[in-house]
């Protein structure tokens, strides 16, 4: 009680006191510090982890490659099992259960409330997983737990959905700033992603945010930048059509990343429980890294060789040491890394493990503009383009097609290797991975399951209001009832006497719908007293035009279905079951009061 009464004065004098901008302006403040330090802890605890495992004999045994990925999993799997297990809903669905998707449905389905065991959630599975050898990174982790923390305490201070929105992408912006040390890449990263409005009351508290965890970044970690890059070689004119080609590559190998994210999702369904799912995942990892080393972790290490031009400390020991000295064996391999960093990643992800996506495309991209640049100077062209440029260059292009993000894609490279005077090459490559992948696929990872299911908010204003409309609250109830057996008589007692509507559905002992029957159906029958035995319901109804199928029909098919039918009513069924009409008048009358509150 006595926390109650203070905190209760506390926001008293704040509304007294503290204007809502300058209120806003404090709160970023405090969610870009926080956001830092849980990607500070993050780093140091995932770094702990792998730092104890080299040290340890256990690790040195390349054998034991196997076992690690499934410890990492299993002790996530125990975990969540004992002390996580209320944080999500089980029934929820699996993708929202990863960290941006899940802030996406939050917005938009739960006015951005997450629970507060996320704060502490990612800070203790992403260092298991990744750690212990999990092919993926921490950038989504430590966005969840900033976010969730923003999200606590916009509860705690009684903020609305609207600020507690723009604190949540203060919250993601801050953990990019302070992951990668890049606050313009991290306030566009914000913006890309939650299709906010570039307003100034939007800017600069992401602005404030981003640079109160880069700060508090530089305060634990010290000023270095996340790859020590020097421009050497500077774009030229005749490297145009090589970037281009570049771009193709980055685009094509966005769509495969899609491709099979959403292909390994959908084989490990099939397992019906966590632990099979963990055990295979789990000993498939420790497969893919004994024959292929650079897979553990998030592979920041292996990206840093390929800058310094070290691709056989990048590619470690493996059974191909003896031919190295080919530069097309090198090649092969840097592919088929290419190519097993996205099982890899996927799999880590499916079999229960908690981590981002970014870093693993940032990583595959690396490895992939590392193998144009080797593939292009040895082919005899003539011409000897930079392989650490096009590495980095590669790193964009992946970035913008796996997640639709090119303007996060140019700064994010720019800024956290120093290297703006490459903007020319990296707006050629992103701009065509983007297209690419953006013709081809229309929704990323983080997105499409979300689009499938109508939880998704765009660019498009029409879209949004209907997304943002409920169908329970434009279902209407108040509809007699009829039954196919009922005579004339008995409808129009029974009915049509008790009824101010002009629609009546007819429904079996089972609820289930049979048909439907307009007042104008019986209107030329209904003083005819000679029909009112000899006539039933059967007699006159008939299918309605379409159904509204409460647990698929999206509110913009809803709209398509009133559209393309011409009708007034719709029927709504669920789980094989009449519940009501969904009418175009209320349909309307809902989507022109939510057109105001979103525009508003």
């Amino acid at each position: 009680m006595p926390k109650k009464t203070l905190l209760k004065r506390i926001l008293i004098w704040r509304y007294k006191h503290i204007s809502q901008k300058n209120f806003v302006f404090i709160l970023s403040v405090l969610v870009g510090l926080f956001a830092g330090i849980a990607s500070v802890t993050l780093k140091n605890l995932t770094f702990t982890i792998q730092a104890a495992l080299e040290k340890g004999i256990i690790f040195s045994q390349k054998q034991l490659y196997f076992i690690l990925p499934f410890i990492g999993l299993l002790s996530v799997y125990l975990i969540k099992k004992y002390f996580f297990r209320k944080a999500f809903n089980p029934a929820t669905p699996t993708f929202i259960k990863r960290a941006i998707p899940s802030l996406l449905y939050s917005l938009l389905r739960q006015k951005g409330l997450l629970s507060y065991k996320l704060i502490f959630h990612p800070l203790i599975m992403a260092p298991l997983t990744v750690g212990f050898g999990g092919s993926v990174g921490l950038l989504g982790p430590a966005i969840t737990s900033g976010s969730a923390i923003s999200s606590n305490l916009s509860r705690l201070l009684h903020i609305d959905k609207k600020t507690r929105t723009l604190l949540i992408a203060c919250a993601t912006a801050g953990a990019m700033a302070s992951m990668f040390k890049s606050p313009i890449a991290a306030i566009v990263f914000a913006v890309e992603v939650f299709s906010l409005d570039l307003t100034f009351a939007s800017l600069l508290p992401l602005l404030i945010a981003s640079i109160s965890s880069v700060l508090t970044s530089y305060f634990f970690l010290g000023d270095e930048v996340l790859f020590n890059f020097t421009i050497t070689d500077k774009f030229t004119i005749n490297d145009t059509l090589f970037f281009i080609a570049l771009g193709i590559c980055t685009g094509v190998a966005s769509l495969y990343f899609t491709k099979i994210y959403f292909a390994i999702y959908s084989f490990f369904e099939q397992f019906k429980t966590r632990f099979l799912k963990l055990l295979v995942g789990g000993f498939s990892i420790g497969t893919m890294l004994y024959f292929i080393p650079p897979l553990y972790g998030e592979g920041l290490s292996f990206t840093k060789d390929l800058f310094d031009g070290n691709h056989l400390h990048a590619l470690g020991s493996s059974f191909f040491d003896d031919y190295l000295d080919n530069i097309w064996v090198v090649i092969a391999l840097l592919i088929g890394f290419t190519i097993f960093k996205a099982i890899a990643m996927t799999t880590t992800f499916a079999a229960g493990g908690v981590g981002g996506v970014i870093v693993p495309t940032m990583v595959m991209g690396s490895a992939l503009g590392n193998v144009a640049a080797k593939i292009i100077n040895n082919l005899g062209l003539g011409h000897q383009v930079s392989e650490a440029n096009f590495t980095l260059v590669g790193m964009a292009g992946l970035i913008a097609g796996v997640i639709h993000a090119p303007l996060t894609a140019i700064f994010l490279i720019a800024e956290i290797t120093g290297g703006y005077e490459l903007f020319i090459p990296l707006m050629i490559t992103v701009a065509i991975s983007y297209m690419i992948t953006k013709n081809y696929m229309e929704h990323t990872i983080f997105t499409k399951e979300l689009a499938e299911r109508g939880d998704l908010l765009t660019d498009d204003k029409d879209q949004n209001v209907l997304t943002l409309m409920r169908i329970d609250a434009i279902i209407e109830k108040n509809f007699v009832q009829l039954h196919p057996e009922m005579s004339l008589g008995e409808m129009l007692h029974e009915g049509v006497a008790k009824s101010n509507r002009n629609l009546f559905p007819v429904t079996n002992t089972k609820s289930e719908l049979v048909g439907i029957i307009l007042l104008d159906d019986i209107r030329t029958v209904m003083f005819d007293q000679s029909l009112y035995e000899c006539t039933s319901a059967e007699t006159f109804m008939h299918n309605p035009p379409d159904y509204i199928i409460y647990e698929k029909d999206t509110m913009q098919k809803v709209m398509k279905k009133f559209q393309s039918s011409g009708a007034w009513n719709l029927p709504v069924i669920k789980n094989g079951k009449y519940v009501g009409f969904v009418s175009k008048s209320k349909l309307l009358t809902a989507y022109r009061q939510q057109l105001i509150n979103v525009s508003s």
